[in-house]
């Protein structure tokens, strides 16, 4: 069925009473396409639907829903049924939805919990945000060294419905310190009386409770791991970060950086106010405003010149343009290529000399191109080198400064993709227009 030919059914079945038939469809469903369906009910439905949903399904639908709608669901639970779906839910996602409400509603939802639950919370809320120990969960599960194999497995049996993944089970000592990590397959394929202390690894990829949440994502791809564990200072297991989070982190990060490209600076989604979004957008846009003005000096600068050989307007625009996008291809690049790295110096040389013989390279062909089609259309082989060249220059200097500015600001601690794209093209759009008019002067009596 459509997604419209499911909401038909769930609504028809309401009506009904047919819960049996409700339950049939839900089952059928991922969480994900639950919260659609409960998106697209209207309003005068949702009440009954939320009815017929179990504590797990509440739960499962209260994770894959937005913040507002998290919280609108939140205020139509009772009392009983909010605790029970705040102690069931993911700690990070838990964490994920405290951190948006109002500190009075935090202590509410808290006292409520679990009291372990609760403290976990608590203390997980305590990290910075961007940090592995925010997003960290301890829906996992750990053994001691001296546990078999069936020990392992029978605890596994009686965790399965709490732990998030199963992939990975941690070895731990009497105080919690990481020793060890074994694989659910190695629990299959060992024999069931073999010690845990035979078959773990003892190498551990894990993190630090205060690593960057990009730094921990890119370990998590760099490895192909389901979960990374996370501990403190003494080596003590706090929880794990699972691979799912990871992809939430990747989106949101990227997000970022778009927002940081595109000079909006904030988020901005299809929810937001249009004097809210124009607000966020203004201030990059005005600064980029002044710095435009120079371009519009530079070009009444050379108003004569332009007015003596008026070819040299037709090729003004694509000169501009193309050496503002080769520096943002340069920006986008660079900015991709730090996301969980820490080049070094020799790293650094090494990519602004790549960057700088791909500015060669492309500037070299486009000169050549842009020079036969000027001196075909006029005739003027003088006015095909001025283009030419200025396109060569342009290119090089565009692609280094999409390059080194950002890798300035990284040096200095600075997110880099503030350095963003229309930042990065007004710059390169005075340099290009200056040197291209510059050039133009020198050969104005062979131009003419």
């Amino acid at each position: 069925m459509t997604e419209n030919e499911i909401t038909l059914a769930l609504i028809q079945s309401l009506k009904d009473g047919r819960a049996q038939d409700f339950q049939h469809i839900l089952d059928e469903l991922q969480p994900y396409d639950v919260a659609v369906q409960y998106r697209h009910l209207p309003e005068k439905h949702r009440e009954r639907f939320l009815l017929h949903l179990t504590v797990r399904q509440l739960t499962e639908l209260m994770q894959e829903l937005h913040r507002n709608d998290q919280v609108r669901l939140l205020e139509r639970m009772s009392v009983d049924q909010s605790t029970k779906v705040l102690d069931l839910m993911d700690n990070d996602d838990l964490v994920s939805l405290l951190s948006d409400l109002e500190p009075t509603m935090i202590e509410e939802l808290l006292s409520r919990m679990n009291r372990e639950e609760s403290s976990y919370i608590q203390k997980t809320m305590n990290y910075p945000p961007e940090t592995a120990g925010r997003i960290m969960n301890n829906r996992y599960v750990w053994i001691p060294r001296h546990y078999t194999i069936r020990e392992a497995i029978d605890k596994i049996r009686d965790f399965a419905e709490i732990a998030e993944y199963l992939n990975y089970l941690y070895v731990v000592d009497d105080d919690k310190k990481l020793l060890g990590v074994v694989s659910y397959k190695d629990l299959i394929l060992g024999e069931l009386d073999e010690q845990i202390d035979d078959v773990m690894y003892t190498r551990v990829v894990k993190v630090d409770a205060l690593t960057d949440q990009e730094e921990a994502a890119a370990i998590i791809g760099r490895y192909d791991f389901i979960t990374l564990p996370v501990v403190d200072t003494e080596n003590r297991l706090l929880g794990i970060i699972t691979v799912d989070d990871v992809i939430d982190v990747v989106l949101q990060e990227a997000n970022e950086d778009i927002e940081k490209l595109s000079a909006s600076g904030k988020s901005i989604d299809f929810q937001t106010p249009p004097f809210v979004a124009a607000y966020r957008r203004l201030p990059w846009l005005i600064l980029l405003l002044f710095i435009g003005l120079i371009s519009g000096g530079i070009i009444s600068r050379f108003e004569d010149t332009l007015q003596t050989v008026v070819a040299l307007a037709f090729f003004m625009p694509m000169i501009a343009g193309m050496t503002g996008n080769t520096g943002t291809h340069s920006l986008a690049v660079v900015v991709r290529g730090l996301v969980g790295q820490q080049p070094d110096k020799k790293g650094t040389f090494k990519l602004i000399l790549r960057e700088l013989w791909v500015g060669i390279i492309i500037g070299v062909t486009c000169a050549v191109l842009i020079l036969l089609i000027a001196y075909i259309w006029q005739g003027s082989l003088v006015l095909g080198m001025v283009v030419g060249s200025s396109l060569l220059l342009t290119l090089i200097i565009g692609t280094l400064a999409g390059t080194i500015i950002p890798l300035i600001l990284y040096r200095l601690k600075i997110d880099p993709a503030v350095a963003s794209g229309p930042l990065i093209t007004t710059i390169n759009d005075i340099f290009s227009l200056l040197i291209y008019f510059g050039l133009a002067s020198l050969f104005i009596s062979r131009l003419m």
